[in-house]
């Protein structure tokens, strides 16, 4: 039995790169598959490719960004397979810019697509599904990435509607989760801080499909790093050691809890790697 069987399913942007490959490989494990995607001959050549294969799929082309559009791919999804149990928001987008020379028309751009995208589909998915799967594009970049401020901020609102969602749906039997994968795609290529390199999107599909599935029944709330044939959990922001405590505090004080014990490391040094 395929894991996904009798399950059926929305992938936005998943035209190409790991959209595609989400979807094709849960397709192969069961799946009957909503393809979105802004380019619908893209999106038609994935349907094709999986429906050439014995599986199920069908198109509902459109910006996520467009709340109409949402309502749409889930309307597409439960007329044409009956239901809808599991929602990938794969779709986004990201770009390099120094601050100060960001042009406000990307940045706006970013945002709908990155988070109002996530938002208008997860709302739309929500209000069809009974118990179900929510898998969410993350990044690494949620942490703060020179010369990618915009996105770093859109893959930190992701980050947040994730543990949000998640606990508020717990009860209604739906899970939220986000990955935070490694991967070469047209995406990565736009990460001027990293080379051309990183794993195939299709080594990044068998995780998204476990999520779907039943199998991870107990899994919601989690940020999952998936870089270069290494999985783990990361840690929601959380209070670091050691908290320090006093009567009362002045500003001579907080200087010298943070200059001794507080941030004994430069703050500055980050390095990065290849990743969403």
């Amino acid at each position: 039995m395929t894991v996904l069987a009798g399950k059926a399913v929305v992938i936005t942007g998943a035209g190409q790169g790991l959209g595609r490959a989400f979807a094709v490989h849960a397709a192969a494990e069961g799946a009957a598959v909503v393809i979105n995607d802004v380019d619908e001959p893209l999106a038609g050549q994935v349907a094709d490719l999986i429906t050439s294969r014995g599986g199920k799929a069908v198109v509902s082309a459109g910006p996520v960004q467009d709340p109409d559009q949402a309502e749409a791919m889930v309307g597409t999804c439960t007329a044409a397979f009956g239901r809808i149990d599991g929602l990938v928001n794969n779709a986004g987008i990201r770009y390099q810019a120094e601050i100060g020379q960001d042009d406000p028309r990307d940045m706006r751009e970013l945002i709908e697509i990155n988070v109002l995208g996530t938002l208008y589909c997860t709302n739309a998915a929500v209000r069809s599904m009974g118990r179900g799967s929510i898998v969410n594009l993350g990044s690494v970049a949620m942490v703060g990435q020179p010369t990618a401020l915009t996105y770093s901020a859109s893959k930190g609102a992701v980050a947040s509607i994730t543990a949000g969602a998640a606990a508020e749906l717990h009860d209604k039997g739906i899970r939220v989760n986000a990955i935070c994968p490694v991967a070469w795609t047209r995406m990565a290529a736009a990460d001027t801080l990293a080379g051309p390199s990183g794993p195939p999107p299709e080594t990044i599909a068998p995780l998204v499909t476990y999520l779907l599935s039943d199998h991870a029944a107990r899994i919601t709330g989690q940020l999952i790093r998936f870089a270069n044939q290494k999985l783990h959990v990361m840690g929601q922001t959380s209070p670091r050691e050691p908290v320090l405590e006093r009567e009362a505090w002045d500003v001579d004080s907080i200087a010298e809890a943070f200059e001794r014990q507080l941030v004994p490391e430069d703050p500055a040094r980050v390095r990065w790697g290849v990743g969403r």
